[in-house]
């Protein structure tokens, strides 16, 4: 069996990447507190926020990454606040980095045990992780540490046949993008892009399933935003 588990495949690049895996003949399990609309995806909620939220998952999941002979591991959730380094007290600065880092990190110690040679560790980072912007504070910071946990992911499994890489999208159509731009500067963010658009989900699955099959990227990080206009 190949097995692909996946955070936050409700909606937008998580949901798109997991058709791709399923259409591929992937067995896949999404971690979320919304469920998948996708018939062929096992559904597993948990609440990514909460600490103990493997203690929800590990019962059911456990068995199917035992009975796995490849196993994709896609760190897809993640928050996105209006913040700053300015105003953010550090117990909602706890609460974006269960999501974004420590999350990711509960799952890496679950599943490496399982993983056999061919297996891939997926990050969906962000262009914030290599740069910054006002007002989104938590979110620059996390996407930064997470290159950084793959980076780390990477060499702590040499030799295992285990690859890793970190895939960056750039301004994605997505329901957090949407929620995160006002509608009446959308047409400024698709200006900062060199095709003059938003990048479709799909294109990011494809980017991660192409990811998962590749091992020569190990370590790496993609950037997958169609060449952004810089100012």
């Amino acid at each position: 069996m190949k097995l692909m588990v996946i955070t936050g495949a409700s909606v937008g690049i998580g949901l798109a990447t997991a058709r791709c895996f399923a259409q591929d003949g992937f067995t896949v399990v999404n971690l979320s507190r919304r469920k998948c609309p996708l018939d062929l995806v096992t559904q597993m909620n948990c609440d990514l926020s909460a600490p103990g939220f493997l203690d929800t998952v590990s019962p059911q999941l456990t068995p199917m990454l035992d009975q796995a002979e490849q196993i994709t591991l896609i760190h897809n959730a993640s928050r996105l606040e209006n913040d700053s380094a300015v105003e953010t007290p550090s117990n909602q600065f706890r609460e974006v980095m269960e999501v974004n880092l420590v999350a990711p990190n509960s799952l890496n110690y679950l599943t490496i045990p399982f993983m056999h040679a061919g297996s891939s560790i997926l990050y969906v980072g962000s262009t914030l992780g290599e740069k910054a912007v006002p007002g989104s504070y938590t979110y620059v910071v996390s996407k930064h540490a997470m290159i950084g946990m793959m980076r780390a992911t990477c060499q702590d499994l040499a030799g295992r046949q285990i690859h890793t890489a970190c895939i960056c999208p750039g301004f994605t159509d997505t329901e957090m993008l949407r929620q995160h731009v006002p509608e009446d500067a959308m047409d400024s963010v698709r200006a900062m892009s060199a095709f003059g658009r938003l990048i479709d989900p799909v294109e990011i699955a494809e980017t991660l399933h192409w990811a998962a099959h590749h091992p020569v990227i190990n370590g790496a990080v993609l950037h997958a935003n169609l060449g952004q206009v810089e100012s």
